[in-house]
C-alpha cells in the first residue's frame, strides 16, 4: 500500500467530533450521522455531554423537562402520573435528542415516552412472563437451560424502555441487587459445575462503575468452569458515552466476554453508536443485536432490513428477533406472530445471511426461547425433498439412501 493509500484509509472523523471512527468509505461513514442535541442542552459543553456519568445524572424524568424537549399532548400529561407509578420514566439527554419532535409517532419516542395505552393490561398479560423468579435457586439468579445462567447485577438502566419485560423489578430500589445477593450468585456458580455461560444482565449492568464490573467479571473468571461470559446492555443504543477506552480494555482482561445488546431501529444507529460498537469490537468482544419486534416501530421488513445492514455495518451481528413478550402494559406493542415470519421471508435470500437472525417466542411460563421459522420444505418423499427457495421457485432435492437401502438382497 502506498503512503498516499494508506493515509487515505486511517482517516479518522475527528473533525465530525468522533475520534477514532475510520472513514473508510465516504458514503459509508455518512450513513452513520452524528446525533442531534435538544436545544434544551445546547449550552452543555462538549466535555459534559460526552461524559456517560453527566447523562445519567441529567436523565430526563419529569413531564416538566420532558415538555421542554417534544410537545406533550393532554392526555400523556393527564396520565404521566399514574402511569409512571407503575413503571418510571427514565430518558438520557443523548438519546432523548434522538426524539423527532414533529413526529408524535417517533419510534425513539414509543420506547422511551410514558403512554396512556401502557395503562391496559389484558387478560393474557403477566408480572413475570418468561417465569425468572420461579426458576431462581438464589435471589437474582435465573438457572433455566442446563449450562447457563442469567445473572443480574443490578437494577437500574440509562433509559427505562416502554417495552421492558422486566418491569416487576427494573427501575425498582427494592429490587437492587445487594452485596450479598451478589456474592449468593457467584457462590452458587462456583457450587454448580455445569455452568460454563454466565449472561451478567439486569437492569443494565454497565449502570455500574467500571470498578464494580471489573470485581464481578473478575470473580466469575476466577470460577474454572465458567467458559464465557456475556453482558446484555442497550448502552450502546441509549448511552453509547458509556462505552469509553477505560471501559473496553477493562474488559478485555476477561476475555471470552460477549456482548449482546439491544437496537431496535435504524434511527437508533448514530455516530456515536458506530464508535460504541468499534470500541467494542477492537478490543475483541463479538457483539449480537437482539431486536424486539414492535408495533409501530420496527414491524416493517424494510426497516429490519435497513437496521441489520446497518448493524453488519457497525460489526454487531443479527443475532435474535423477539416476539414482544406478555408482560403487562405492553400489548400495545404486540404484533401477530406472522409479522415476524413475514419479515424473516423478505429478508431471506433479499440480503446477506449475515444479515438474517432468528426469530423466535420466549415461550411463557419460563418455557424457554422457541425459534419460529418459515417453511421452505414444501413436501418429503421418499428420498426427494421438494422446496421452494426465496422468490418461490420450486426444486427438488435426493437425499443419499441408508445404508443398504434399494440394493439387491444377498440371495439375488
Amino acid at each position: 500500500m502506498s503512503s498516499t493509500e494508506k493515509s487515505s484509509s486511517d482517516v479518522s472523523s475527528s473533525k465530525l467530533g468522533m475520534p477514532g471512527v475510520p472513514v473508510f468509505i465516504p458514503n459509508l461513514r455518512a450513513r452513520f450521522p452524528v446525533a442531534p442535541r435538544a436545544a434544551l442542552w445546547k449550552d452543555v459543553s462538549d466535555a459534559e455531554w460526552t461524559k456517560w456519568q453527566w447523562q445519567q445524572r441529567n436523565r430526563v424524568t419529569t413531564i416538566d423537562v420532558l415538555e421542554k424537549i417534544i410537545p406533550v399532548s393532554p392526555e400523556e400529561r393527564a396520565v404521566f402520573e399514574e402511569v409512571t407509578c407503575h413503571f418510571h420514566m427514565g430518558i438520557t439527554p443523548y438519546y432523548a435528542s434522538l426524539i423527532d419532535p414533529e413526529n408524535p409517532h417517533c419510534p425513539i419516542r414509543q420506547e422511551s415516552v410514558p403512554s396512556a395505552a401502557e395503562l391496559h393490561v389484558l387478560p393474557t398479560d403477566m408480572t413475570d412472563p418468561l417465569a425468572e423468579e420461579r426458576d431462581m435457586p438464589v435471589p437474582g439468579l435465573t438457572h433455566r437451560y442446563p449450562d447457563r445462567v442469567l445473572f443480574y447485577v443490578t437494577h437500574n438502566c440509562p433509559v427505562y424502555c416502554r417495552h421492558c419485560t422486566r418491569k416487576r423489578k427494573v427501575a425498582d430500589p427494592s429490587h437492587s441487587a445487594m452485596k450479598k445477593q451478589l456474592d449468593d450468585g457467584i457462590a452458587y456458580i462456583a457450587a454448580h459445575k455445569e455452568v460454563r455461560d454466565v449472561v451478567v444482565s439486569g437492569g443494565d449492568p454497565l449502570s455500574l462503575s467500571d470498578d464494580r464490573l471489573d470485581e464481578i467479571l473478575g470473580r466469575l473468571r476466577a470460577i474454572p468452569h465458567v467458559e464465557i461470559i456475556r453482558l446484555g446492555t442497550r448502552n450502546p443504543v441509549t448511552l453509547p458515552q458509556r462505552i469509553t477506552e477505560d471501559f473496553v480494555k477493562m474488559l478485555s482482561k476477561h476475555h471470552p466476554v460477549f456482548v449482546n445488546t439491544h437496537f431496535n431501529h435504524p434511527r437508533e444507529c448514530t455516530a456515536e453508536a458506530f464508535e460504541a460498537a468499534r470500541r467494542l469490537a477492537d478490543a475483541g468482544c463479538p457483539i449480537g443485536n437482539q431486536m424486539v419486534l414492535l408495533r409501530g416501530v420496527n414491524d416493517d421488513p424494510a426497516i429490519v432490513k435497513e437496521l441489520n445492514q446497518k448493524l453488519l455495518m457497525m460489526r454487531i451481528r443479527p443475532y435474535y428477533i423477539y416476539q414482544c413478550d406478555l408482560a403487562k402494559g405492553i400489548g400495545h406493542f404486540r404484533t401477530k406472530v406472522s409479522k415476524g415470519i413475514e419479515i424473516l421471508q423478505a429478508l431471506r435470500g433479499y440480503t446477506s445471511g449475515l444479515a438474517n437472525p432468528y426469530f423466535v417466542i420466549d415461550a411463557p411460563d419460563g418455557g424457554g426461547k422457541i425459534p419460529i421459522i418459515h417453511n421452505y420444505v414444501v413436501s418429503h418423499e421418499g428420498n426427494r425433498l421438494t422446496l421452494k427457495n426465496y422468490c418461490g421457485k420450486t426444486y427438488y432435492y435426493e437425499e443419499p439412501q441408508d445404508e443398504g437401502e434399494g440394493e439387491p438382497s444377498a440371495k439375488e
